[in-house]
């Protein structure tokens, strides 16, 4: 049997006996269905959701707000990563006090958006975008710093101007830092918007959540997290396809084992 064959085989078999595991566990009480809740009403909630069109107008809301706080987050992450990334004297200065924002547990920001934003979309963007921004800013500004000195020598020696050094020279360097942040913040963008759905709104699968939270719903409450956990994987899907389009000169892992 191929490596390849073998690597499907266990990539769907593996969630398959886990199902299987959590179905024969709570039937056989050794798991409180009260608590842990059931495959298959799990399953059931999804189907109903989604035929009975209920879960729509929320999906698009949650997906909406994500989106925004991933791309407005990275945008300004590598942004600022790049500027102070390139300026030393503003990077000594500013450093300290990027670290310290990053340090703070950025979740107790959210009743400040609600105030300052109100209860509707751009609360839960910004929150999102907080979780993001510091993840793409400091994998952008350590790729940046981590440039070969050589060739930056290089570079310069053939004529290369600041601008061009930074097209061809830094954000290549940059590149995979970049990516493995985005990979990272795709989750973090999600985080953001459902905990701010959870402190504060009247749409979202956060809102769902909380909803099935208030009357023990937990088969309600696992539906959910299965459907963030699958637009999670969409999006970071189509991160990867980005990601494999802007580094066609790396190496692929792996090899043809059989």
């Amino acid at each position: 049997m191929s490596r390849t064959r073998q690597l499907t085989i266990w990539r769907f078999g593996l969630p398959v006996l886990l199902l299987a595991a959590w179905h024969f566990l709570v039937k056989a009480d050794v798991l409180p269905a009260f608590f842990f809740g059931e495959p298959h009403l799990v399953a059931q909630r999804i189907w109903h959701w989604f035929v009975g069109g209920e879960i729509y107008p929320h999906l698009a809301v949650t997906v909406f707000e994500t989106l925004c706080a991933f791309v407005l987050g990275a945008g300004a992450g590598l942004g600022v990563g790049l500027w102070l990334g390139l300026s030393p004297m503003a990077a000594q200065i500013l450093e300290p006090y990027v670290k310290a924002m990053n340090s703070m547990p950025r979740v107790i920001l959210a009743p400040i958006f609600a105030v300052w934003f109100g209860l509707g979309l751009w609360s839960k963007i910004a929150l999102g975008i907080t979780l993001v921004f510091f993840i793409v800013f400091f994998n952008v500004y350590q790729g940046v710093r981590e440039v070969s000195p050589v060739i930056l020598a290089n570079a310069r020696m053939l004529g290369a101007n600041r601008r061009q050094l930074v097209r061809t020279v830094y954000l290549p360097s940059a590149t995979s830092w970049v990516f493995s942040s985005l990979h990272t913040s795709v989750g973090l963008a999600f985080v953001g918007v459902v905990v701010g759905e959870y402190l504060g709104s009247a749409r979202g699968l956060g809102y769902l959540i909380l909803q099935a939270e208030g009357v023990f719903d937990v088969n309600t409450v696992f539906a959910g997290i299965a459907v963030l956990t699958g637009l999670a994987l969409a999006l970071d899907s189509v991160v990867a396809r980005v990601e494999r389009s802007f580094v066609r000169w790396r190496p692929r892992s792996g090899g043809n084992g059989s």
